[in-house]
């Protein structure tokens, strides 16, 4: 976690100004090798539907929707790291958009590596989303750290790529780091040019009127609501649905499956 004194100010100004922050040191060695260990568990389910589906081209090393399997991934996103600060920097209450895991292979050709916001609607100083990068590897230049733009999220149209390639810089950083960014900021893999898979997870969080990528309760099944934190049941949109009968929309407000907290 964050060590005191953090400055929250200085947080609030590098994300206006450029889009980003980067936190150093978060995660420790026995979280991190669990962490690792995982994504390899992970991606080899959501490999093989990629491929049994014709969907595996241009997916090398991406795994998606990465929770219900009672792994790690499961545990870090109900023991959330920064999560008061990303409500701050919401102003409210949000919701998980999309948990992934990246295992960057050498010589990859994964949809990534070009240059693209997770976001299509472009709101300006009203932030939609927030993009995660938990770096459970060394990032390098040598394996592919991340390229982002710093500060093209205050600019509507999407820069080209000569553009990007000449003024993105790489974000280098050690196993156990997390970078915050704007989900408008223009970012992409660079190619791993290693010997060995460099491993991340990517997650993407949202207010709580939008649209998620998977349907968590039902994805999960009612089997898991039991046992969530208070946390992970904002994250995941348990406390965010639409009612589905007349029966579950004329409750008291306890009972409400939209809670008024979730702004």
């Amino acid at each position: 976690m964050i060590q005191p004194p953090f400055d929250v100010t200085r947080f609030d100004q590098a994300m206006a100004r450029d889009g980003l922050y980067h936190f150093h040191n978060l995660l420790g060695p026995q979280q991190l090798e669990a962490l690792r260990a995982d994504c390899d568990q992970v991606y080899e389910r959501r490999r093989a539907i990629q491929v049994h589906n014709g969907v595996d081209k241009g997916m090398e090393g991406a795994a998606h929707h990465v929770l219900g399997d009672d792994t790690s991934l499961d545990q870090f996103l109900a023991n959330l790291p920064l999560a008061d600060l990303i409500e701050r920097h919401f102003g409210g209450k949000y919701i998980l958009l999309n948990f992934g895991a990246t295992l960057h292979p050498p010589g990859g050709t994964a949809y990534t590596l070009k240059p693209h916001r997770d976001v299509r609607a472009w709101t300006k100083d009203y932030p939609l989303s927030l993009n995660m990068l938990v770096m459970l590897d060394d990032f390098t230049a040598q394996n592919g750290a991340t390229l982002i733009l710093a500060g093209s999220h205050k600019t509507e149209a999407m820069p080209s790529n000569d553009l990007f390639t000449a003024q993105a810089k790489q974000v280098e950083g050690k196993a156990g780091d997390i970078l915050l960014f704007n989900s408008l900021v223009v970012h992409a893999a660079a190619p791993n040019q290693s010997d060995r898979p460099r491993k991340a997870l990517t997650l993407c969080f949202g207010r709580p009127f939008m649209k998620p990528q998977m349907d968590w309760p039902r994805f999960l099944g009612p089997e898991a609501e039991a046992h969530l934190t208070p946390l992970a049941r904002q994250l995941l949109g348990y406390d965010a649905r639409v009612a589905a009968s007349l029966d579950e929309y004329y409750q008291p407000p306890e009972r409400w499956t939209f809670k008024p907290d979730q702004r």
